[in-house]
C-alpha cells in the first residue's frame, strides 16, 4: 500500500508498506472534480512526484487530508486520486480489489463535501442548520465510488469545503438513510452478509459513475468480490459477469453445506432436548 506523507509544509512524498507493517492512515473521500478543456483537475501519482502537481485544482484536498490527519495524530494518510499508479495496470487491478479493505482499515475517513458550505467560525457542529440543505444536495451521495466509502471505514468524518467539521456518521445516521435509502444498521457497522445480495444492489441504484463499468468495481469490496478487470469489449456485460461470479460462488456455498446448522440444531434440540448449560 502507498502512503502519503507531509515530509515539509506543503511538500508529501511517497512510501511504501506491506503486509503487517500498514501504520495507521487516515483516508480522504471526495468527488472528482471534472476534467476542464482536456485537462485533468485532480494530480495523479506522477503529478505528485513533480512541483506541477501542485497547480492543479484538486491538490487542496490533498493539503486538507494532510493537515486533518495531522490534528488527529496521523502521520500518514491515502488519497485515491494520486496513491494509486494508474498507468501500471497490475497495480491498478489490485487497488479496484484492495479499494473496500483500504477504506475498511483506515483509522479515521475524511469526506470533503466541496459543494456543502458552512462558513468558518459558525460552530459547524453545533449548528446544523447552516449547512443542512446543502447537505441533503451533496453529490457526494449521488456517486458510485462514494458508497464503499460510506461503509466501510469505521470511523467517518464529513467536512465541508471550509474544512469545518460537520459530524460524523453515527450521529447523521438518520439523514443518511433518509438520503440513501441504506439501513441504518449497515451505517452502524452490521456485516454486509446480513443483507442480500439484491439489497446491496440496490444502494447502487440512484448513483452514477462516469463509467459504466466502475458501477461494478465500486460493489466490488460490498459483495465481497474479486474480480479482474474488464476490457472495453467487456464493459457492457460487466454486470452479468459480476452476477456470474456471485451465482457460482453461492452454489459451491450450497453444495458445501446440504443443510443449514441452523435446521440441524432446531433439530436436534428437539429430538434430545436443549443444549446443557456451558
Amino acid at each position: 500500500m502507498r502512503l502519503l506523507l507531509q515530509t515539509e509544509p506543503g511538500e508529501f512524498g511517497f512510501r511504501e508498506f506491506h503486509g503487517d507493517e500498514i501504520p495507521l492512515y487516515a483516508i480522504l473521500s471526495h468527488t472528482w472534480l471534472a476534467d476542464k478543456d482536456g485537462e485533468k483537475q485532480e494530480p495523479s501519482y506522477e503529478d505528485l512526484k513533480s512541483p506541477a502537481g501542485r497547480a492543479k485544482p484538486g491538490y487542496e484536498k490533498v493539503q486538507f487530508c494532510a493537515e486533518q490527519a495531522r490534528r488527529d495524530g496521523l502521520q500518514y494518510f491515502w488519497v485515491d486520486t494520486c496513491c494509486i499508479n494508474k498507468a501500471n495496470y497490475a497495480e491498478l487491478q489490485y487497488s479496484i480489489n484492495s479499494m473496500f479493505r483500504w477504506y475498511r482499515n483506515a483509522t479515521r475517513c475524511y469526506v470533503y463535501l466541496s459543494d456543502v458550505s458552512s462558513p468558518p467560525g459558525t460552530g459547524a457542529e453545533f449548528s446544523p442548520q447552516s449547512w443542512d440543505s446543502d447537505f441533503w444536495k451533496s453529490r457526494w451521495f449521488t456517486r458510485g465510488w462514494t458508497l464503499q466509502k460510506l461503509l466501510a471505514p469505521r470511523s467517518v468524518e464529513f467536512f465541508s469545503r471550509e474544512r469545518e467539521r460537520l459530524d460524523d456518521r453515527n450521529s447523521l445516521k438518520q439523514q443518511i438513510h433518509e438520503i440513501t435509502g441504506i439501513p441504518i444498521s449497515a451505517l452502524q457497522e452490521a456485516p454486509l452478509s446480513e443483507f442480500s445480495v439484491d439489497e446491496r444492489l440496490s444502494w447502487m441504484e440512484r448513483r452514477q459513475t462516469t463509467l459504466e463499468v466502475d458501477r461494478v468495481y465500486s460493489l466490488l469490496g460490498i459483495l465481497d468480490v474479486k474480480i479482474s478487470l474488464f476490457k472495453d469489449s467487456e464493459a457492457s456485460t460487466a454486470f452479468e459477469r459480476l452476477r456470474d461470479v456471485i451465482s457460482k460462488r453461492e452454489r459451491c456455498l450450497q453444495d458445501l453445506r446440504l443443510t443449514d446448522p441452523r435446521d440441524d440444531k432446531r433439530r436436534i434440540e428437539e429430538k434430545r432436548g436443549p443444549l446443557l448449560e456451558d
